[in-house]
C-alpha cells in the first residue's frame, strides 16, 4: 500500500504565548481555528442541552447554566442532560487528539484507531463480558448494575490496549515504519473483528442485541459514571500529549535529521502510541466504538490550520464538535439512531475520496 500524502499546506506564522517565565510558540492561524471551534461548539452543548422530550429555549438553557432558571430547568438541563453532553464532549476531546496523535506518529492519513485494531480490541473485550455474563437491557444497551458501571468499560479498555500492545509487538522491526503499521493494523483490525462476530453469533438473542447497540456507538444515557474516566485520562495524558509536540514536530523531517536534533525516536513513538491508545481505549469504553471520529476531524483540522501534521488542539476541539453534532442529531432527528451511525455517515464517504486521490497519485 502505498502512503496516501496531503497536499503541500503553507506554515502558519507563529505566536509567542506567555505565563510568567514560560513561553510557547503558539501559530496564529491554528489559534484563530480552534477559538473558531470552541465557539461553535459553546453553540452546540447549548442547543444539544435545549432539546430533548422537553424542549427547553436557548436562551433559558445560558441562563440556567449560569446559576438561573426555576427548579424544574436546572433538573432537566443540569441533572437529566448536562452528563451525557459532557461524555459527547470528552469524547470527542479524546478521539480528536488519539487520532492526530497517531496520524503524526505514523506519518499517514490513514492512521487513527479505528483503523489500526484499537477499536475492535475494544469491542472484543466489552462484547465478550456482555456475551459471556448476561445482561439485562437498559435504554443504553447495555448490561445494568454493576457491570454496566464497571464490567464493561474496564473489558472494553483492557480489549483496546491489549490490541495495541499486540500491534507494536508486530509491527516493531529495528523500529517502527509508518507503513507497516497501517498494514498489521488492518489485518489485525479484521481478526478481531471477526472474533466479535464469533462472540455475537454464539451468543443469546438478548445479549447479542445489547451488544451490538454498543458497537454502533450510543451516547444515550451517559452520565457521570463514563464522564470520570474521561475527566482523569484528559487531565494525564493531555499535558504529555502537548509535551511530545516537539519531538513529533521534528520526527516530521525524517528519522535520520530528527535524531541529529537530539530526539530519542524509540521513546517518543512508544510514548506516542501509549497516549493515543489510552485516549482512544477510555472513549471506546465509554460510549462504545464512534467510528471515524478521529480519522476524519484530524485532518479537517489540519487543512483549516494548515502546517506539515495534524494539529493536536485544534483537533481535539473540533473532534469535540463532530461528537455533539452527533449527539444533537440523534435527540432531534434520529431519535433511535445511535451516534455512531452519524459518525459513520460523514467519516465513510471522506475513507473513500481518501483511498481514491491516493489512487490518482498513484496511476499519475
Amino acid at each position: 500500500m502505498s502512503e496516501p500524502t496531503a497536499a503541500p499546506i503553507a506554515p502558519s506564522r507563529p505566536g509567542t504565548l506567555r505565563l510568567g517565565v514560560l513561553s510557547w510558540q503558539v501559530p496564529l492561524r491554528a489559534g484563530a481555528v480552534s477559538l473558531v471551534g470552541l465557539l461553535l461548539l459553546a453553540v452546540l452543548v447549548a442547543v444539544d442541552l435545549s432539546h430533548g422530550d422537553f424542549q427547553i429555549p436557548l436562551s433559558e438553557v445560558v441562563s440556567t447554566l449560569l446559576g438561573g432558571g426555576d427548579t424544574g430547568q436546572r433538573f432537566i438541563v443540569l441533572h437529566l442532560r448536562l452528563p451525557q453532553t459532557l461524555v459527547a464532549v470528552l469524547v470527542g476531546l479524546a478521539l480528536g487528539l488519539a487520532g492526530a496523535m497517531t496520524q503524526t506518529f505514523a506519518r499517514n492519513p490513514l492512521a487513527s484507531p479505528d483503523i489500526l485494531g484499537v477499536n475492535q480490541g475494544a469491542a472484543v473485550g466489552a462484547v465478550a463480558v456482555i456475551v459471556m455474563t448476561g445482561s439485562t437491557g437498559n435504554d443504553g444497551g447495555l448490561p445494568s448494575g454493576l457491570l454496566q458501571q464497571v464490567g464493561v468499560p474496564m473489558a472494553a479498555f483492557g480489549g483496546g490496549l491489549g490490541s495495541a500492545v499486540l500491534l507494536y509487538a508486530l509491527s516493531w522491526r529495528r523500529g517502527i515504519d509508518g507503513q507497516r503499521l497501517i498494514l498489521i493494523g488492518i489485518g489485525l483490525s479484521f481478526v478481531l473483528t471477526a472474533l466479535t462476530s464469533y462472540l455475537l453469533v454464539h451468543a443469546r438473542i438478548q445479549d447479542a442485541v445489547s451488544a451490538q447497540v454498543w458497537l454502533n456507538g450510543s451516547l444515550n444515557a451517559r452520565g457521570w459514571d463514563q464522564a470520570w474516566p474521561l475527566i482523569w485520562t484528559l487531565l494525564a495524558l493531555v499535558p504529555l500529549a502537548l509535551l511530545l509536540a516537539h519531538p513529533l514536530n521534528a520526527q516530521q523531517l525524517g528519522d535520520d535529521p530528527a535524531r541529529g536534533l537530539g530526539v530519542r525516536l524509540q521513546t517518543t513513538e512508544l510514548l506516542t502510541l501509549l497516549t493515543a491508545v489510552g485516549l482512544a481505549a477510555v472513549a471506546v469504553a465509554a460510549v462504545g466504538p464512534l467510528s471515524f471520529v478521529a480519522l476524519v476531524v484530524p485532518q479537517i483540522a489540519l487543512r483549516l490550520v494548515g502546517g506539515s501534521r495534524p494539529p493536536m488542539v485544534a483537533s481535539m476541539v473540533w473532534g469535540a464538535c463532530l461528537v455533539v453534532t452527533s449527539d444533537v442529531v440523534t435527540r432531534v432527528l434520529l431519535t433511535s439512531v445511535p451516534a455512531g451511525l452519524v459518525t459513520s455517515a460523514v467519516g465513510a464517504p471522506y475513507l473513500i475520496w481518501l483511498l481514491l486521490r491516493s489512487n490518482r497519485r498513484i496511476s499519475t
